[in-house]
């Protein structure tokens, strides 16, 4: 599922003393980046069918496998905050440039890596560039498209980039990694980063802006995730009485407390609290944080269950996700007409009961179950989601002041990925013991199941039927 939120909005209050000059064609910008919202969307799917064939190659446990994942999602959520602050600090060309040199080199890294350490970081290091680039790719689309009907056009072609590259990203893992090497999925990066960074000596420099940096409040919200992150990792293979995840715990809390209370003082925070105090805001940040950890906490389960509970190969494993993923793209579309006629609270309850629905379904598979079956049952949990997310995003950013939906989409960027984040955390956990691997898949589904039911009912109950600012 694609991320599907528009990034924090990068254009100034007042315009520059002076326009920077269009590009001899404004197609080329958007080329540039539909590439980046590509890999970025691409490298947060594509691993999970190759992840048994890292942990044989480099001999990692789950907690390994589940870092690898996660050490993306982790810095990509964290940063996401700050990165539209940052861009128009350094300008958009400067931050897209930056962004898609590190991505293509720590992805070069991640396809030579000798080691998991190795491995690990420089996923983070991938997240962190990624975040970077969402915010700078949708400004220059912003700056390049002064027509507001071919801006919208533009940034519809580029959300729909990423769709396709979730879509087809377990495909792709798993037609590299059996055909070649787990390698490979990193070193496909390698070319469509080479291309970009060549078409921005066709784009015009991107103006700067003089906007706060809240360096205190990035690096703790990093910390607080990072250490939440680790504390859930760890506590499922040590125990969560264990005096280092204690620790953590602890770390994790002080840091989100130090957020808080810096975010709370500064005249120019980098997420006001009063965003919170929208019973829309917050209805939508929940159901974001549940879509997602339900969505990419099936598919890590189900991509570890299909290869070794079950035997299938790795191009195997992603053909399963074929049918789910095809659908994503088209099922948008569908909750966007819906939304548009019926207001966003239809969509979103909708689409969070059928994926409810396909979760709890998905407590009849076990490893004796024909591949059929789940293959079938990951339909709603794709068709719940490509309805839901649309009608989220605009139920959002139509509740809070214009100035502000920026803000909002960064945080509710950063929510679903968190929920991500968590859930291969906890998920992973669970089903670390190959001996309980049908307990810890049955556990997981549970708690799919009923987070979609909860966020289903908070939707229909106290979304109004027409948000409003």
């Amino acid at each position: 599922m694609a991320l599907l939120t528009r990034a924090p909005k990068t254009a100034p209050a007042a315009a520059p003393p002076q326009a920077p000059a269009p590009p001899r064609s404004p197609h080329l910008v958007l080329v540039a980046a539909l590439l980046s919202f590509f890999v970025i969307s691409l490298d947060g799917s594509v691993v999970n069918v190759a992840l048994p064939a890292i942990s044989h190659s480099l001999r990692g446990g789950m907690a390994d496998l589940q870092w690898i994942v996660d050490g993306y999602t982790l810095m990509f959520a964290a940063l996401m905050l700050s990165a539209g602050t940052l861009s128009d600090r350094i300008g958009a060309g400067r931050a897209y440039a930056l962004g898609l040199a590190g991505f293509t080199l720590a992805s070069a890294a991640c396809g030579l890596a000798p080691e998991l350490g190795t491995l690990i970081v420089s996923r983070m290091v991938q997240g962190g560039a990624a975040a970077l680039m969402v915010p700078a790719s949708l400004a220059l689309i912003r700056q390049t498209y002064s027509d507001p009907g071919k801006r919208a056009r533009a940034i519809a072609v580029w959300t729909a980039a990423g769709s396709v590259a979730v879509a087809v990203g377990p495909v792709v893992g798993g037609l590299l990694t059996s055909g070649l090497s787990w390698r490979a999925i990193f070193f496909v990066n390698l070319p469509i980063g080479t291309v970009g960074l060549a078409l921005l000596s066709r784009i015009p420099r991107s103006p700067r802006r003089q906007v706060p940096l809240d360096l205190l409040g990035q690096l703790s919200v990093v910390i607080a995730l990072t250490a939440l992150t680790y504390a859930v990792i760890e506590g499922g293979r040590d125990g969560f009485a264990a005096p280092g995840v204690l620790i953590t715990l602890a770390v994790a809390a002080a840091s989100m407390t130090v957020f808080l209370v810096t975010q709370s003082r500064r005249s120019a925070p980098m997420v006001p609290l009063s965003l919170f105090t929208s019973r829309t805001v917050l209805v939508c940040l929940s159901a974001g944080f549940a879509l997602n950890a339900v969505f990419y906490g099936a598919i890590f389960m189900l991509g570890m269950y299909f290869q070794q509970a079950r035997g299938v190969s790795a191009v195997g494993a992603g053909a399963m996700f074929i049918p789910m993923c095809a659908l994503i793209s088209v099922v948008n579309m569908a909750g966007v007409r819906l939304a548009a006629r019926t207001g966003a609270r239809l969509p979103m309850a909708l689409g969070q009961l059928i994926m409810g629905a396909g979760a709890l379904l998905m407590l009849t598979v076990n490893a004796g179950t024909s591949l059929l079956v789940p293959v079938l049952l990951l339909i709603p949990i794709g068709l719940g989601g490509g309805l839901a997310v649309p009608s989220l995003t605009a139920a959002l950013l139509e509740s809070v002041p214009a100035e502000r939906a920026g803000t909002a989409a960064a945080v509710l960027n950063t929510s679903r990925q968190v929920g991500s984040c968590l859930a291969v955390a906890t998920f992973g956990a669970l089903i670390a013991d190959r001996s309980a691997f049908q307990g810890g898949m049955t556990t997981s589904f549970l708690i799919c199941g009923g987070m979609m039911l909860t966020t289903t009912v908070t939707t229909a109950l106290l979304l109004p039927r027409r948000t409003a600012r």
